[in-house]
């Protein structure tokens, strides 16, 4: 089976690629000859995850899944939550923190978290489906979502070398080590993505 992963994030792709497998061929935008920056305009990642899927559907008729993660910090009433990837860059006027830089947007997690005594987080995934399993093209296609969370918290300090974006600061419940340490074989088992994949493979694999 092929299906398309709304996503250039190589990050994401070898995630998905390796909790999936060879069960499902994934291909990312630059395979399909995609090199829109596809909006996100929605307020949550529902709408984020299905605006870039639908947009893929209608523009290039395949199968398709797309995602949204957030960081959701108890203490911050759920922020950064969907602005997670550009957290540093909305409260600064430096022209030169850009969106989805980690460092920044971990640098101002952890000051806001600093004497806060509450450290409970989550990430959570939602994955958008949209499928076409008739032959054909005619048929109504399904939309389908997934979801994922793991619980943790946010540490103080930064901690490991692999992974992306905060894993270096969050730390899964049931673990002493964040993401980062963890590595991708563990990450891959626990992480919220792995929980909304798993989902998202199920399904299918078995429809």
């Amino acid at each position: 089976m092929k299906i398309v992963f709304a996503t250039n994030n190589k990050n994401k792709l070898k995630e998905i690629r390796e909790i999936l497998g060879d069960r499902v061929e994934v291909l990312s935008l630059k395979d399909i000859g995609c090199d829109v920056d596809i909006p996100e305009t929605g307020e949550t990642l529902e709408e984020n995850a299905l605006q870039k899927a639908q947009y893929i559907y209608d523009h290039y008729h395949l199968n398709v899944f797309a995602d949204d993660t957030g960081l959701e910090v108890e203490a911050l009433n759920g922020a950064p939550g969907i602005y997670s990837a550009r957290y540093a860059s909305m409260a600064s006027s430096d022209n030169h923190i850009a969106s989805h830089d980690s460092e920044a947007n971990m640098t101002r997690l952890l000051h806001e978290l600093k004497g806060i005594d509450n450290r409970k987080a989550r990430f959570r995934t939602v994955i958008a489906l949209i499928i076409n399993q008739a032959e054909s093209d005619q048929e109504t296609p399904k939309t389908i979502l997934f979801e994922g969370i793991v619980e943790g918290q946010i540490i103080q300090e930064r901690r490991g070398g692999e992974g992306f974006g905060y894993d270096p600061i969050f730390q899964p419940d049931g673990y002493d080590k964040t993401f980062a340490e963890l590595g991708l074989p563990i990450k891959n088992k626990i992480s919220h993505r792995a929980r909304a994949v798993t989902k998202l493979t199920d399904y299918l694999l078995n429809t």
